[in-house]
C-alpha cells in the first residue's frame, strides 16, 4: 500500500475502466472539430485524433458533451451563457448588479514530497520573485496547511481561447511560490522538493449550457427539493474573485449552501438541441449555483446521472427530455439501485425482500430493507453484526432468487485527503476502510431443508455488491466471514428479489 496513487497511476485506473468496458469505444486524443445537424439534433460529430493523423466521424442518436468547455456548443448552435448573471435576473445576492463575461479561473497545481535530507531548489529564470510573506497577502502556503488552489488566474481573461498563455503565466507563479517556501523565509521546507506541476490547467468556470431549468443560488440554498433530483452537492458556493493570485484581498467567499441539496434531471440536456446531455461544470447553472457544482465529486455523480439516463432513453426511444417526461421515476429508482444518493428521496424495496420474514443471528436487522442505504437523520441505519454472524430472509415456500444486492459501510466519513498536495515520511498509507467487508458468502435452504452456499465472495474491497443467483430456495442467508479490520460488521442494505 501506497501513501497516494500518482496521477499516472490514476489515469491508468480510468483507462482500465473505460477500455475494457464492453460497448465502448475509446477515441483518445480526439479534439471535435464539427457537428453535422438535422434540425435541432445532431447527427454526427467529426474529430482530429493527434495521434493517428485521423479523422473519426461519430454518428448516434444521442450524445453527450461532459468537455467542461462546452466544445460542442458553438459547433451545433445549442445555447450557452458565459460569466456572471446580473443579480437582478434571478434574484441572486451573490451575483454583480451588471452581468459581465468575468469568470473563476484557472489553476496550474503543485505536488510536494518530503526527503530525509536537506534539498536545494533553484527555480527557472523566468519564474517570478517573491521575496517576502507580504507579496502572497492571504494566500496561506505552509505545505501541509493548502494545496495552493489559490494559484489561480483568468478569470479576467477568455477562459477558452487564453489557456495556453495563462498557462505560460501559472508556472511562472508556481515555480515562484516553491522558490519562496524554498528561498525565501522558514516555511518548514528544507527536507522537501517539487514533486509534480500540472501543466493543463485546471479550469473551473467557461461555457455553461442552457438547459430545461437553470440551477441557482436560490434554488441550492432552498435545498435542490425537485421532484426530478438525480445528483446532489454539499461544497458551499465558493465563488472565486475573477482577478484570482492578483487580487490582493481573499482570493475566495464561501456563501452557504446546506449538505446536501439536490440537482435536477432537466439542467443536463440542452434547450434546444433534442438529443444533446451534458454533465459536468458546463450544466444549466447560473454563475452563482456554479460554485458550489462544479466541484469533481458533485461532477462525478452528474456524469453517473447522464449515462443512467442515455441508457433508459436508447432501451425506450427516447430523447433526453422524454425520459423526463416519461421516465424520471425509473431513472431515480436505477440511480439509486446503484448507490447514488438522492437526498429527501428512497430506494424502492423488492417484492421478495419486502414480503419475505428478516431475522437475523444478532442485532437488529430491520433497517436492511428501509430503503436507504446511509446514515439517515442522525441514525447510523446499519446492522451491526460480528463475524460469522448471519440475516437471513425466509419465504413462505419455494421461491425463484434471481439476485443479491448488498451495501456495505465503506467509512463515508473517515479522514484523509484523496488528492494530496503533498507527501509527508511519516504519510499513513492509504487501505481499505477496516470496517468494509472483505469476505463473505450467500447460503441459500432448498426445498428439503438443505442449506447449501451457492456464493462466496473473498478480498471484496466494494461498497456496493450485485450478486447473480438464479435459484429457487426457501431462504436465504447472508454470512459475513471477514472484515479488512474491524471486529464489527456494519451492513446498510440486504435486499434478494
Amino acid at each position: 500500500q501506497t501513501c497516494a496513487l500518482p496521477i499516472s497511476i490514476w489515469d491508468s485506473i480510468l483507462y482500465e475502466k473505460v477500455r475494457f468496458e464492453e460497448n465502448i469505444t475509446m477515441l483518445l486524443n480526439c479534439s471535435c472539430l464539427d457537428a453535422q445537424m438535422e434540425g435541432n439534433n445532431i447527427k454526427s460529430i467529426k474529430g482530429w485524433q493527434l495521434t493517428t493523423e485521423t479523422w473519426h466521424i461519430v454518428e448516434a442518436k444521442l450524445f453527450a458533451d461532459c468537455s467542461g468547455d462546452s466544445i460542442l456548443a458553438p459547433l451545433t448552435g445549442a445555447e450557452f451563457r458565459i460569466g456572471r448573471e446580473a443579480s437582478s435576473e434571478y434574484n441572486e445576492s451573490i451575483e454583480p448588479e451588471v452581468a459581465d463575461k468575468k469568470t473563476m479561473g484557472l489553476s496550474c497545481l503543485l505536488q510536494a514530497r518530503e526527503t530525509d535530507r536537506p534539498q536545494k531548489f533553484i527555480p527557472p529564470s523566468w519564474a517570478y520573485k517573491y521575496l517576502t510573506d507580504d507579496e502572497l497577502p492571504q494566500r496561506g502556503h505552509l505545505i501541509k496547511n493548502t494545496n495552493f488552489w489559490w494559484i489561480e488566474i483568468g478569470g479576467e481573461n477568455d477562459s477558452i481561447h487564453d489557456t495556453e498563455e495563462l498557462r505560460d503565466e501559472l508556472l511562472k507563479i508556481v515555480f515562484g511560490v516553491w522558490d519562496h517556501i524554498k528561498n525565501h523565509g522558514d516555511h518548514g521546507a528544507e527536507n522537501w522538493i517539487l514533486d509534480w506541476v500540472g501543466f493543463l490547467p485546471g479550469k473551473r468556470e467557461s461555457r455553461r449550457y442552457i438547459g430545461d431549468y437553470v440551477l441557482t443560488q436560490n434554488d441550492v440554498q432552498a435545498e435542490g427539493r425537485f421532484e426530478d433530483i438525480i445528483a446532489y452537492g454539499g461544497w458551499p458556493m465558493d465563488d472565486h474573485n475573477p482577478a484570482g493570485f492578483r487580487y490582493p484581498g481573499p482570493p475566495n467567499i464561501n456563501h452557504y449552501a446546506p449538505s446536501p441539496y439536490g440537482i435536477p434531471y432537466r439542467c443536463l440536456y440542452s434547450k434546444n438541441i433534442g438529443n444533446l446531455f451534458f454533465a459536468g461544470r458546463n450544466i444549466s447553472t447560473t454563475h452563482a449555483a456554479l460554485s458550489s457544482t462544479r466541484v469533481m465529486a458533485t461532477c462525478a455523480l452528474l456524469g453517473q446521472a447522464v449515462g443512467t439516463a442515455a441508457s433508459i432513453a436508447v432501451k425506450n426511444n427516447l430523447t433526453p427530455r422524454g425520459v423526463y417526461n416519461e421516465k424520471i421515476e425509473e431513472l431515480k429508482q436505477t440511480l439509486m439501485d446503484d448507490d447514488c444518493y438522492l437526498p429527501f428521496n428512497k430506494r424502492k424495496i423488492p417484492e421478495l425482500s419486502a414480503n419475505a420474514q428478516l431475522s437475523a443471528s444478532d442485532g437488529d436487522p430491520s433497517c436492511l430493507r428501509n430503503g436507504f442505504d446511509r446514515p439517515v437523520e442522525g441514525n447510523s441505519n446499519m446492522w451491526i453484526g460480528k463475524k460469522n454472524s448471519y440475516v437471513e430472509y425466509s419465504f413462505d415456500g419455494l421461491k425463484n432468487v434471481s439476485k443479491v444486492r448488498l451495501v456495505f459501510d465503506s467509512d463515508l466519513n473517515r479522514k484523509g485527503q484523496n488528492m494530496p498536495c503533498y507527501y509527508s515520511l511519516d504519510q499513513e498509507p492509504y487501505k481499505v476502510p477496516e470496517v468494509m467487508v472483505k469476505d463473505f458468502r450467500i447460503d441459500i435452504k432448498d426445498a428439503n431443508g438443505n442449506w447449501i452456499t451457492c456464493k462466496k465472495v473473498v478480498n471484496n474491497y466494494q461498497r456496493l455488491v450485485k450478486l447473480d443467483l438464479s435459484v429457487e430456495a426457501t431462504a436465504v442467508r447472508f454470512i459475513p466471514e471477514e472484515t479488512w479490520g474491524s471486529e464489527e460488521v456494519h451492513v446498510f442494505s440486504f435486499d434478494v428479489e
